[in-house]
C-alpha cells in the first residue's frame, strides 16, 4: 500500500480522537499494509528471515507516528522522566511520544543515542535535554529481535548516571529478546507480537 499526501478527511484523521483500544487496531492495520513484507530477507543481526517489518513506514506516517505517541504514553510507568531510544529506529518514536505528553500536559523529553560518539563538539553519545542524575528512563524500540540493539541504549544512558528499567517495543519478533531482556533484569513489553501482526496481515488479505 502506497501512502497518499491528499488531504485528509476528517474521518481519515482517527488517530487524534478514538480510544486506545480502536487505535491499538488502526495501528496493527498500518504495520500490515505499510511495514510487513514477506520473502527472503537478511536481518540487521544478521539472521535469515522469511519477513522484514520496515517500521519506519509506520513511525514516519503522520498517524502512525500520533498513534504510536498515544500509546505507548499509556504505558509508560507514572515516574518516567523520559524516553530514548537508539538511532536511527528509536528517533521518531521517541519524539512521538514527547510531542504527545507536552499536549496531555504531562512533558516528558526525549533522547536520542548514538551509535557512536559525535566526531566534533560535545563528543556526546547521548542527544536532548540533560537530566538530573538518577532520572528514570524508559527505552523505547521499533522492531525486537535478540534485544541487543535496544540493549545498547540502556548501557549508554547507565553510563551516563539514568536508571533504566524497562524496554518497550512497537512489535517483538520473539526471537529470543524478551527472554534476553528478563535475564539482565529489565522489563519488556510490547505493543504487537509478530503472531499479531501475521494473524492480521492473512484477515486483511494482504
Amino acid at each position: 500500500m502506497t501512502y497518499s499526501t491528499e488531504t485528509l478527511t476528517q474521518s481519515d484523521i482517527w488517530a487524534a480522537s478514538v480510544d486506545i483500544t480502536t487505535l491499538r487496531q488502526k495501528l496493527l492495520d498500518l504495520f500490515c499494509q505499510l511495514a510487513y513484507q514477506e520473502g527472503d530477507f537478511v536481518l540487521s543481526s544478521g539472521q535469515p528471515s522469511s519477513y522484514y517489518i520496515n517500521g519506519k513506514q509506520v513511525t514516519l506516517h503522520p498517524q502512525g507516528a500520533l498513534a504510536i505517541g498515544r500509546i505507548l504514553l499509556s504505558l509508560l510507568p507514572s515516574d518516567t522522566q523520559a524516553v530514548a531510544g537508539l538511532t536511527l529506529g528509536a528517533d521518531p518514536i521517541v519524539t512521538a511520544v514527547s510531542v504527545v505528553s507536552a499536549y496531555e500536559n504531562q512533558p516528558i523529553p526525549a533522547l536520542i543515542i548514538r551509535k557512536e560518539a559525535k566526531g566534533h563538539g560535545t563528543k556526546a553519545y547521548i542527544e536532548g535535554p540533560n537530566l538530573p542524575e538518577g532520572a528514570k528512563i524508559v527505552v523505547l524500540e521499533d522492531v525486537v529481535t535478540t534485544g541487543k540493539s535496544a540493549m545498547k541504549a540502556v548501557e549508554r544512558l547507565r553510563a551516563a548516571g539514568y536508571v533504566v528499567e524497562e524496554v518497550i517495543s512497537l512489535v517483538d519478533r520473539k526471537q529470543g529478546g524478551a527472554e534476553f531482556y528478563q535475564s539482565v533484569g529489565l522489563r519488556f513489553e510490547a505493543v504487537f507480537t509478530i503472531e499479531d501482526i501475521q494473524q492480521r496481515y492473512r484477515e486483511l488479505g494482504q
